[in-house]
């Protein structure tokens, strides 16, 4: 499996294809196909109907993608109180294991934990909650993942707004930790990867930019390279 350096930040910006626009009956041959395109990760967002109004899948369908890809296996946990799950998603092969600031009460002893078993974790925040809530959370987080959508659903136009945040962020975490790597969720297109790029983004997560393209490889070279 590749093990995605977070010692360093990423000149050329790491794409990570999102399962959720993804064909389900046909789900090996989708991520076969995002293999072959040049993925680096695959994005993987669970939702609880609760936290947000959508229903997605859990640690079962982690473990059986898991058997069928190397690819890192960023697990997005759009659920409350997460800390409820931490060891499924861990045991079912996540590499990367992000939990919303807004679903938890005990967001830094989760942060531990899920370090603790020896995989990245991750702090998410959602478009309306001011990004220096992350001051703690950074020093414990590998990755920290910039909503720029209403999380529970894709395909959402992108929230200009978004990008200043973005830089927000990105200034914040060269201040307190500089090694944790940025990634952005929503609304990702060939026409505003540019903009995010040069805002410091990491990770781009891409979902019908990249499933529903008629050449998936095609389209990660471009975002790569805008």
């Amino acid at each position: 499996m590749e093990n995605l350096n977070t010692n360093k930040r990423h000149e050329i910006p790491l794409i990570a294809p999102s399962i959720l626009s993804a064909d389900f009956s046909n789900i090996a041959l989708d991520i076969r196909r995002m293999e072959e395109a040049g993925a680096d990760i695959l994005h993987c967002d669970v939702m609880d109907g609760i936290f947000v109004p959508n229903i997605t899948f859990g640690p079962k369908f982690i473990k059986d993608i898991r058997k069928v890809t190397k690819l890192p296996l960023d697990v997005h946990l759009m659920i409350t109180k997460p800390e409820r799950y931490i060891d499924s998603f861990i045991d079912a092969g996540a590499d990367y294991l992000t939990i919303h600031y807004e679903a938890t009460d005990i967001l830094l002893p989760t942060l531990e934990k899920i370090k603790n078993r020896g995989i990245k974790a991750g702090t998410v925040i959602s478009p309306d909650t001011p990004v220096d809530v992350l001051k703690e959370a950074l020093v414990l987080s590998d990755i920290v993942l910039l909503m720029s959508v209403y999380p529970g659903f894709g395909g959402q136009k992108f929230i200009e707004k978004s990008l200043s945040r973005l830089e927000e962020l990105v200034a914040l975490a060269k201040e307190i930790s500089p090694n944790c790597l940025i990634e952005i969720d929503g609304g990702v297109t060939l026409e505003n990867a540019s903009a995010i790029k040069k805002a410091g983004a990491d990770i781009l997560v891409a979902g019908n930019t990249v499933f529903t393209s008629p050449n998936p490889k095609q389209t990660i070279a471009e975002l790569k390279s805008i």
